[in-house]
Order: C-alpha cells, then sequence, then structure tokens
C-alpha cells in the first residue's frame, strides 16, 4: 500500500494507508458533512481498543490477549511480545491501550485487561505499563489492581489528563445488590465496583484525591456509582472528563465526572430488568446523587467516546462521538458547553463499534468488534472530496 507522510510539531508521521474497497465508495449523508467508510486494516479478532503512537504506527488491542501493531497501512503479522497473559473469557481479555503523555522520550505504553487469579480465573480489572521499543514491550510493571470480584463489567478505559493523571474505568463487575440497593459494592467505597480512578503516571495516590482520607474508603477512587463505563475522553480545551457507560435494558449514560461525586447505580437510572422490564431503580432521581449529561432508551451499548478537535471534517470539530455495540451505529453529539443540543445516528448497522478514536490526519478512526469472532476491521471516516 501507498504510504503517506506528514509532520506534526517536527515529528515524522506516517498515517495509515487506507485502501476503499468497491462497497465503500457509497457516500453516507450526514446533517453537516457527506463522507465514506474506508478500510484501513482487516482479520483482527476482537479488537477493544485504538491508540496512535509519534511514529505515526497504530497499537490495536485484541480481547484474546494480543497487542498488534498496524505500520504504513498493513497489519504486521506478530503480536508484540511481553504483554501480560489475561483472562479472555467473556468480556475479559486484553482492554485498553495508551501511550504516556511524553512517550516520544519515555516509551511507555499503558494497558488495561482482566487479570487471573493464581488458579488463572475470577479475572479484576488491572492496568500495566512497559517500556515499547523494537516492536517489543519489556519492564513491564503493574501499576493498579481492582479490589472487585464477578463476571464481567470490566470497565477498563484509560486516559491522561492535561496534568498528566492516569484516568481507570472500573465497571460494577454485575454484582448483584446486597439486601437494598444502597448496599450494592457501586455504592461502598470500601471497594473499586463501579468507579473512577485517578492515580499519578506510577500508580501512586494523588494527595489530593476525594476519599484519601475516608477512613475504609478506596483512595484510589475520583467518583463511584458507576455500571459498567467504555467510553472516557479529556475534553482538550476545557479538561473536563466524561464518560459513557452501560446501563441495563435501557439508560445508557453520558457522565461529567466531577471529583467525589455519587452517580447513582443502580439507585437511580433510566433503564429496567432484561428479559422481564421490570423495575430495577428506585427512581430516576435521588439528593446527591448525579444526572447524566445525557442518555439513550433503548440502549445502544455504548463503548468508545471521541471529543472531534481535527481539520478534516470543521463542522464536526467540538462533537463528541460514541460507539454503538448493541445498536451498531456512531452517535453524534452536537454540545453547547457541558449539554447536548443534538445527536444525530452515523453508520447504523455497519457493525458493533467498539472503539472510537482520532488519528493524527484528522479522520475518525472506529474498531468493529463482532459478536462472533469473525475476523474485522479498523475502518475511518473520510469527508467526501476531502477537505
Amino acid at each position: 500500500m501507498i504510504r503517506s507522510s506528514m509532520t506534526i510539531a517536527g515529528v515524522a508521521l506516517f498515517v495509515c494507508a487506507a485502501t476503499p474497497l468497491a462497497a465503500q465508495s457509497a457516500v453516507h449523508q450526514s446533517d453537516l458533512h457527506d463522507y465514506r467508510v474506508v478500510t484501513v486494516v482487516d482479520g483482527l479478532e476482537h479488537p477493544w481498543a485504538i491508540a496512535f503512537l509519534p511514529s505515526g504506527d497504530m497499537l490495536v488491542t485484541e480481547r484474546p490477549g494480543r497487542l498488534r501493531i498496524v505500520r504504513g497501512g498493513a497489519l504486521l503479522p506478530s503480536p508484540v511480545t511481553g504483554v501480560p497473559a489475561v483472562f479472555a473469557r467473556g468480556q475479559g481479555g486484553l482492554l485498553d491501550v495508551v501511550p504516556h503523555p511524553d512517550f516520544a522520550s519515555n516509551r511507555l505504553i499503558y494497558l488495561s485487561f482482566s487479570k487471573p487469579n493464581a488458579e488463572g480465573s475470577a479475572a479484576t480489572t488491572a492496568v500495566v505499563r512497559g517500556r515499547f521499543e523494537n516492536d517489543r514491550l519489556t519492564d513491564v510493571e503493574q501499576i493498579f489492581e481492582a479490589a472487585t470480584r464477578g463476571n464481567g463489567h470490566y470497565g477498563s478505559r484509560l486516559a491522561f489528563d492535561r496534568d498528566g493523571f492516569l484516568f481507570i474505568t472500573v465497571g460494577d463487575r454485575q454484582a448483584p445488590p446486597r439486601g437494598n440497593l444502597e448496599a450494592h459494592p457501586a455504592q461502598d467505597l470500601s471497594n473499586h465496583h463501579g468507579t473512577t480512578i485517578r492515580l499519578h503516571d506510577d500508580g501512586r495516590v494523588p494527595a489530593d484525591n476525594p476519599f484519601v482520607d475516608r477512613a475504609g474508603a478506596r483512595p484510589e477512587i475520583w467518583t463511584y456509582g458507576h455500571r459498567n463505563p467504555q467510553g472516557l475522553a479529556i475534553h482538550p480545551e476545557t479538561g473536563d472528563v466524561w464518560i459513557n457507560e452501560h446501563g441495563p435494558q435501557g439508560g445508557d449514560e453520558l457522565n461529567l465526572v466531577r471529583q467525589g461525586r455519587n452517580y447513582g447505580w443502580p439507585v437511580i437510572g433510566h433503564g429496567v430488568n432484561y428479559g422481564s422490564g421490570s423495575p430495577i431503580h428506585e427512581s430516576t432521581h435521588r439528593e446527591g446523587m448525579e444526572q447524566p449529561v445525557h442518555y439513550w432508551v433503548p440502549s445502544i451499548a455504548t463503548s468508545g467516546l471521541l471529543i472531534y478537535t481535527g481539520d478534516r471534517f470543521p463542522k464536526w470539530r467540538g462533537n463528541m462521538f460514541v460507539g454503538g455495540l448493541a445498536g451498531q451505529q456512531l452517535a453524534r453529539l452536537t454540545m453547547d458547553g457541558q449539554k447536548v443540543v443534538a445527536e444525530e445516528t452515523l453508520l447504523e448497522g455497519m457493525g458493533r463499534i467498539r472503539d472510537v478514536r482520532q488519528g493524527p490526519d484528522g479522520y475518525i478512526y472506529l474498531a468493529i468488534d463482532h459478536r462472533g469472532g469473525d475476523p474485522t476491521p479498523i475502518v475511518r471516516l473520510e469527508p467526501v472530496g476531502g477537505n
């Protein structure tokens, strides 16, 4: 494939070339931009996350436990060595990947995954970092392991804010309520069920975390009362931390993450029990519990979150993009500050969208994850006629 190059901040970037398939010549229309969907690379098994390096290489995690490299538009045949063993069952496996903000000088990347116990089962969410050089991962060290137990809902998204703090999402692990709803583990600060975590880049707990001085509370916790956040993004201009999280049957949420706040799961929400449709929550509101900025009924099974800042789609700048698994769609949210003022559905029925990222070339990249495990692609949205 042809390799195209560009320069950003003095670093040569070799952007992944993409070859359109015949079926991809169709033009998709939207309210503000018409675009095509172009395959970047194919043949991946349950791709979960995408990350771009200063060289232009793309890293892709495959949930069975492989970290892959896309270079010059081609998927390298051999996975990266040095990746820790993962619990690759159900929703578990190798999950998110992000480079350190100073990757160009320290070569550090971070991986989240479901970590097996000594018997190889009963996984929990864990995060490691390692040095990525010569297509290998070395000096791998664990910097976080969640105090959770359960069958799924690992959360596992990672992001660095502008001050260099690492945020981690942890799901509620599908834990059942212990008696009344207020006794659910996601409402209990003595564990990490249903939380966002804030750490220094080496795993140390920041002194200004909200529960550092509370007896019995886990000091890593930044917010709690979440269900299963699988989208995480830091606003590049405001520094706001945003997540999207899976609701049950109905009630997926977009939340603005504020220090020390309780987001209510499972006491409040907009979803119902699977199958029966019976109520879960006591109400949709409760004093002292945060309301979502936006929610979806029916659910689209939110996963992946992008705040777009590129030049390829100038009329989408500042919009949020949310991937949908069950909904097999990409939701475009028009923002007015911290409010959602409009929503448009893109790419309905194209496949389960697991991750949404902006490339260094300004295109929007999507990881498609078919439920059956058939080989799936990374695709990108390109404006019709360029920009």
